[in-house]
Protein backbone atom coordinates (compact mmCIF):
# COMPACT_ATOMS: atom_id res chain seq x y z
CA UNK A 1 0.00 0.00 0.00
CA UNK A 2 1.34 3.57 -0.84
CA UNK A 3 0.56 6.11 2.36
CA UNK A 4 0.58 9.77 1.53
CA UNK A 5 3.46 11.82 2.46
CA UNK A 6 3.55 13.35 4.62
CA UNK A 7 -0.02 12.41 6.24
CA UNK A 8 -2.33 15.25 5.16
CA UNK A 9 -2.90 17.78 8.23
CA UNK A 10 -7.02 17.87 7.90
CA UNK A 11 -7.09 14.11 8.07
CA UNK A 12 -5.20 14.82 11.47
CA UNK A 13 -7.55 17.32 12.66
CA UNK A 14 -10.73 15.40 11.58
CA UNK A 15 -9.12 12.75 13.91
CA UNK A 16 -9.17 15.10 16.73
CA UNK A 17 -12.55 15.66 16.42
CA UNK A 18 -13.63 11.79 16.05
CA UNK A 19 -12.12 11.04 19.55
CA UNK A 20 -12.59 14.05 21.98
CA UNK A 21 -14.47 12.89 24.99
CA UNK A 22 -13.20 9.07 23.96
CA UNK A 23 -9.32 9.25 24.75
CA UNK A 24 -7.13 11.54 27.33
CA UNK A 25 -5.84 14.80 25.92
CA UNK A 26 -2.68 14.01 28.16
CA UNK A 27 -0.83 16.62 29.86
CA UNK A 28 3.01 17.74 29.47
CA UNK A 29 4.90 18.12 32.34
CA UNK A 30 8.28 19.63 32.37
CA UNK A 31 11.00 17.08 33.96
CA UNK A 32 13.48 18.59 36.59
CA UNK A 33 17.21 17.55 35.62
CA UNK A 34 19.88 19.49 36.90
CA UNK A 35 23.21 18.04 34.69
CA UNK A 36 20.64 18.09 31.65
CA UNK A 37 21.58 22.25 29.83
CA UNK A 38 18.11 22.51 28.25
CA UNK A 39 15.04 21.54 29.09
CA UNK A 40 13.06 18.50 28.71
CA UNK A 41 8.78 18.05 28.82
CA UNK A 42 6.88 15.12 29.13
CA UNK A 43 3.87 14.34 27.05
CA UNK A 44 2.53 11.74 28.52
CA UNK A 45 0.48 9.37 26.60
CA UNK A 46 0.97 6.74 29.92
CA UNK A 47 -2.25 8.22 31.23
CA UNK A 48 -4.47 7.12 28.68
CA UNK A 49 -7.11 4.29 30.18
CA UNK A 50 -5.28 1.81 28.60
CA UNK A 51 -1.86 3.34 29.71
CA UNK A 52 -0.53 3.90 25.98
CA UNK A 53 -0.77 6.45 23.01
CA UNK A 54 -2.61 3.52 20.99
CA UNK A 55 -6.03 4.51 21.75
CA UNK A 56 -6.04 7.39 19.63
CA UNK A 57 -4.88 5.54 16.35
CA UNK A 58 -7.91 2.64 17.42
CA UNK A 59 -10.58 4.77 18.10
CA UNK A 60 -10.26 7.08 15.01
CA UNK A 61 -9.45 4.16 12.88
CA UNK A 62 -12.50 1.82 14.13
CA UNK A 63 -14.67 4.98 13.95
CA UNK A 64 -14.75 5.35 10.43
CA UNK A 65 -15.34 1.97 9.77
CA UNK A 66 -18.87 0.47 8.68
CA UNK A 67 -20.99 -1.60 10.14
CA UNK A 68 -20.84 -3.88 7.74
CA UNK A 69 -16.91 -4.10 8.22
CA UNK A 70 -17.36 -4.95 11.67
CA UNK A 71 -20.22 -7.14 11.94
CA UNK A 72 -17.65 -10.01 12.22
CA UNK A 73 -15.40 -7.94 14.93
CA UNK A 74 -11.90 -6.97 15.01
CA UNK A 75 -8.41 -7.90 15.07
CA UNK A 76 -4.87 -6.93 15.08
CA UNK A 77 -1.55 -7.74 15.70
CA UNK A 78 0.15 -6.59 18.45
CA UNK A 79 2.94 -6.99 21.25
CA UNK A 80 0.54 -5.62 23.73
CA UNK A 81 -0.57 -1.45 23.33
CA UNK A 82 -2.33 -1.87 20.35
CA UNK A 83 -3.99 -4.71 21.42
CA UNK A 84 -5.32 -3.12 24.30
CA UNK A 85 -6.54 0.05 22.27
CA UNK A 86 -8.81 -2.05 19.81
CA UNK A 87 -10.32 -4.48 22.37
CA UNK A 88 -10.87 -1.08 24.47
CA UNK A 89 -12.81 0.17 21.55
CA UNK A 90 -14.62 -3.52 20.74
CA UNK A 91 -15.82 -3.76 24.16
CA UNK A 92 -17.41 -0.27 24.12
CA UNK A 93 -18.96 -0.95 20.43
CA UNK A 94 -19.91 -4.64 21.84
CA UNK A 95 -18.27 -6.32 19.27
CA UNK A 96 -15.33 -9.32 19.64
CA UNK A 97 -11.46 -8.65 18.86
CA UNK A 98 -8.91 -11.16 19.09
CA UNK A 99 -5.32 -10.08 18.83
CA UNK A 100 -1.91 -11.64 17.60
CA UNK A 101 0.83 -11.33 19.84
CA UNK A 102 4.54 -12.14 20.10
CA UNK A 103 5.59 -15.00 21.74
CA UNK A 104 7.53 -12.33 24.11
CA UNK A 105 4.63 -10.34 24.84
CA UNK A 106 4.87 -9.62 28.75
CA UNK A 107 1.99 -10.80 31.29
CA UNK A 108 0.55 -7.39 32.07
CA UNK A 109 -0.40 -6.67 28.55
CA UNK A 110 -2.17 -10.16 27.60
CA UNK A 111 -3.86 -9.95 31.17
CA UNK A 112 -5.10 -6.19 29.91
CA UNK A 113 -6.12 -8.15 26.91
CA UNK A 114 -8.26 -10.50 29.08
CA UNK A 115 -9.62 -7.97 31.20
CA UNK A 116 -10.88 -5.74 27.75
CA UNK A 117 -12.94 -8.86 26.95
CA UNK A 118 -10.57 -9.84 23.64
CA UNK A 119 -8.61 -13.26 23.11
CA UNK A 120 -4.99 -13.68 21.75
CA UNK A 121 -2.56 -16.08 19.92
CA UNK A 122 0.95 -16.32 20.31
CA UNK A 123 3.37 -17.15 17.50
CA UNK A 124 6.79 -16.92 17.22
CA UNK A 125 8.32 -13.51 16.59
CA UNK A 126 8.85 -13.65 13.36
CA UNK A 127 5.78 -15.63 12.08
CA UNK A 128 3.98 -12.67 14.57
CA UNK A 129 5.85 -10.06 12.09
CA UNK A 130 4.36 -11.83 8.76
CA UNK A 131 0.92 -11.01 10.04
CA UNK A 132 1.80 -7.62 10.22
CA UNK A 133 3.60 -7.26 6.51
CA UNK A 134 0.70 -9.84 4.69
CA UNK A 135 -2.32 -7.98 7.18
CA UNK A 136 -3.77 -11.45 7.77
CA UNK A 137 -3.67 -14.17 9.82
CA UNK A 138 -5.75 -17.41 8.32
CA UNK A 139 -8.47 -18.51 10.46
CA UNK A 140 -9.64 -15.07 11.67
CA UNK A 141 -12.99 -13.14 10.53
CA UNK A 142 -13.11 -9.42 11.21
CA UNK A 143 -11.98 -6.25 10.33
CA UNK A 144 -8.11 -6.04 10.50
CA UNK A 145 -6.77 -3.20 12.32
CA UNK A 146 -3.03 -2.20 11.53
CA UNK A 147 -1.36 -1.41 14.80
CA UNK A 148 1.36 1.26 12.30
CA UNK A 149 0.46 1.63 8.44
CA UNK A 150 -3.04 2.66 8.82
CA UNK A 151 -4.48 6.31 7.74
CA UNK A 152 -6.69 6.45 9.76
CA UNK A 153 -4.70 4.65 12.77
CA UNK A 154 -1.35 7.58 11.73
CA UNK A 155 -3.73 10.54 11.91
CA UNK A 156 -4.78 9.27 15.22
CA UNK A 157 -1.09 9.29 16.20
CA UNK A 158 -1.10 12.89 14.99
CA UNK A 159 -2.88 14.51 17.25
CA UNK A 160 -0.61 14.16 19.91
CA UNK A 161 1.66 16.55 17.71
CA UNK A 162 -1.33 18.93 17.64
CA UNK A 163 -1.42 19.18 21.19
CA UNK A 164 2.57 19.37 22.00
CA UNK A 165 2.22 22.28 19.67
CA UNK A 166 -1.06 23.72 21.76
CA UNK A 167 1.03 23.43 24.82
CA UNK A 168 4.40 24.09 23.57
CA UNK A 169 4.46 26.09 20.55
CA UNK A 170 8.15 27.25 20.40
CA UNK A 171 9.02 23.64 20.74
CA UNK A 172 12.45 22.72 19.06
CA UNK A 173 12.43 19.29 18.89
CA UNK A 174 10.53 15.58 19.36
CA UNK A 175 11.64 12.62 20.28
CA UNK A 176 9.39 9.66 19.76
CA UNK A 177 9.62 5.91 20.60
CA UNK A 178 10.16 3.70 17.41
CA UNK A 179 8.41 0.60 16.83
CA UNK A 180 6.76 0.91 13.32
CA UNK A 181 6.90 4.12 12.45
CA UNK A 182 2.98 5.00 13.18
CA UNK A 183 3.14 7.15 15.85
CA UNK A 184 6.55 9.04 14.70
CA UNK A 185 4.99 9.47 11.28
CA UNK A 186 1.57 11.27 12.70
CA UNK A 187 3.25 13.40 15.41
CA UNK A 188 5.97 14.33 12.55
CA UNK A 189 2.97 15.07 9.72
CA UNK A 190 1.36 17.14 12.33
CA UNK A 191 4.46 19.20 12.82
CA UNK A 192 5.29 19.52 9.66
CA UNK A 193 2.33 21.11 8.72
CA UNK A 194 1.76 23.42 11.69
CA UNK A 195 5.70 24.30 12.69
CA UNK A 196 8.11 23.56 9.88
CA UNK A 197 11.64 22.95 11.00
CA UNK A 198 10.77 20.97 14.38
CA UNK A 199 13.81 18.55 14.86
CA UNK A 200 11.77 15.18 15.13
CA UNK A 201 13.81 12.15 16.49
CA UNK A 202 13.38 8.38 17.00
CA UNK A 203 14.56 6.57 19.80
CA UNK A 204 15.76 3.37 19.24
CA UNK A 205 17.20 0.26 21.57
CA UNK A 206 20.23 -1.17 20.66
CA UNK A 207 19.19 -4.82 20.76
CA UNK A 208 16.38 -3.47 18.18
CA UNK A 209 17.25 -0.60 15.83
CA UNK A 210 16.20 -0.95 12.27
CA UNK A 211 15.73 2.39 11.41
CA UNK A 212 18.90 3.58 12.56
CA UNK A 213 20.52 1.19 10.35
CA UNK A 214 18.21 1.84 7.26
CA UNK A 215 19.14 5.99 7.57
CA UNK A 216 22.67 5.09 8.04
CA UNK A 217 22.26 3.49 4.63
CA UNK A 218 20.05 5.52 3.01
CA UNK A 219 17.12 2.30 2.41
CA UNK A 220 15.54 -0.22 4.50
CA UNK A 221 17.84 -2.70 6.21
CA UNK A 222 17.60 -5.78 7.96
CA UNK A 223 19.15 -7.04 11.56
CA UNK A 224 19.47 -9.03 14.23
CA UNK A 225 16.72 -8.75 16.72
CA UNK A 226 17.32 -9.64 20.23
CA UNK A 227 13.99 -9.43 22.85
CA UNK A 228 14.40 -7.16 25.99
CA UNK A 229 12.64 -5.68 28.58
CA UNK A 230 11.88 -2.93 26.09
CA UNK A 231 8.68 -5.14 24.42
CA UNK A 232 6.78 -2.11 22.88
CA UNK A 233 9.44 -1.12 20.34
CA UNK A 234 12.46 -2.43 17.97
CA UNK A 235 12.38 -5.46 15.59
CA UNK A 236 14.49 -7.18 12.72
CA UNK A 237 13.58 -4.63 10.08
CA UNK A 238 11.07 -1.77 8.57
CA UNK A 239 7.96 -1.87 7.26
CA UNK A 240 8.04 -1.66 3.32
CA UNK A 241 5.48 1.07 3.20
CA UNK A 242 6.84 3.11 5.83
CA UNK A 243 10.10 4.17 4.62
CA UNK A 244 8.71 6.23 2.21
CA UNK A 245 6.98 8.15 5.26
CA UNK A 246 9.64 8.14 8.02
CA UNK A 247 12.74 8.72 6.05
CA UNK A 248 11.27 11.90 4.72
CA UNK A 249 10.05 13.10 8.29
CA UNK A 250 12.83 11.78 10.74
CA UNK A 251 15.94 13.77 11.20
CA UNK A 252 17.95 10.79 12.61
CA UNK A 253 17.66 7.97 15.41
CA UNK A 254 19.43 8.42 18.54
CA UNK A 255 20.43 4.61 20.04
CA UNK A 256 19.97 3.88 23.42
CA UNK A 257 21.23 0.97 25.37
CA UNK A 258 18.99 -1.17 28.08
CA UNK A 259 20.89 -0.13 30.32
CA UNK A 260 20.26 3.21 29.62
CA UNK A 261 16.60 2.97 29.10
CA UNK A 262 16.42 0.91 32.44
CA UNK A 263 18.12 4.41 33.98
CA UNK A 264 15.76 6.34 32.75
CA UNK A 265 12.91 4.77 33.87
CA UNK A 266 13.85 4.97 37.21
CA UNK A 267 15.02 8.74 36.71
CA UNK A 268 11.23 9.36 35.79
CA UNK A 269 9.67 7.30 38.73
CA UNK A 270 12.25 9.58 41.43
CA UNK A 271 11.90 12.91 39.92
CA UNK A 272 8.32 13.02 38.06
CA UNK A 273 6.02 9.74 39.92
CA UNK A 274 5.54 8.41 36.66
CA UNK A 275 5.66 5.01 35.40
CA UNK A 276 6.89 4.01 32.11
CA UNK A 277 7.60 0.97 30.45
CA UNK A 278 10.53 0.11 28.66
CA UNK A 279 9.36 1.91 24.97
CA UNK A 280 8.27 4.83 27.10
CA UNK A 281 11.11 5.79 28.70
CA UNK A 282 13.54 5.16 25.57
CA UNK A 283 12.86 8.80 24.59
CA UNK A 284 13.77 10.14 27.61
CA UNK A 285 16.51 8.25 27.97
CA UNK A 286 17.57 9.65 23.96
CA UNK A 287 16.74 12.95 25.59
CA UNK A 288 19.60 12.39 28.34
CA UNK A 289 22.86 11.47 25.94
CA UNK A 290 22.47 15.51 24.08
CA UNK A 291 22.18 13.83 21.04
CA UNK A 292 18.62 16.31 20.61
CA UNK A 293 20.20 19.23 21.27
CA UNK A 294 19.47 20.96 24.49
CA UNK A 295 16.78 23.61 23.55
CA UNK A 296 12.90 22.92 24.62
CA UNK A 297 12.55 18.76 23.72
CA UNK A 298 9.64 16.98 24.16
CA UNK A 299 9.80 13.24 25.31
CA UNK A 300 6.70 11.11 24.04
CA UNK A 301 6.38 8.47 27.25
CA UNK A 302 4.52 6.12 24.73
CA UNK A 303 3.22 4.27 27.42
CA UNK A 304 3.21 2.59 30.60
CA UNK A 305 2.22 -0.87 30.78
CA UNK A 306 5.61 -2.57 32.97
CA UNK A 307 5.19 -5.33 34.82
CA UNK A 308 5.91 -4.62 38.31
CA UNK A 309 8.23 -7.36 38.94
CA UNK A 310 10.22 -5.17 36.21
CA UNK A 311 10.09 -1.97 37.93
CA UNK A 312 10.85 -3.41 40.94
CA UNK A 313 14.58 -4.52 39.55
CA UNK A 314 14.22 -1.53 37.59
CA UNK A 315 14.43 0.83 41.28
CA UNK A 316 17.77 -1.62 42.49
CA UNK A 317 19.10 -0.74 39.64
CA UNK A 318 18.69 -3.91 37.47
CA UNK A 319 18.40 -4.57 34.12
CA UNK A 320 15.12 -7.00 33.85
Amino acid sequence: MTLPNPIPLEEIIAAKARIIGKVNRTPLLRLYHDEFPGEIYLKLENLQPIGSFKLRGACNAMSIASKEMLSDGVYTASAGNMAQGVAWNAKAMNIPCTVIVPEHAPQTKLDAITRLGGKYIKLPFEDWWQVLVTRKYEGIKGLFVHPVSDLAVIAGNGTVGMEILEDLPDVDAVIVPYGGGGLISGIASALTALKPGTKIYAAETSTACPLSRSLEAGSPQKIDYVPSFIDGIGSSGLLAEMWPLVSSLVSASIVISPEEIAKAIKLLIQRSRVIAEGAGGSSVAAALTGKAGHGKIVCVVSGGNIDLEKIGKIMNDQVP
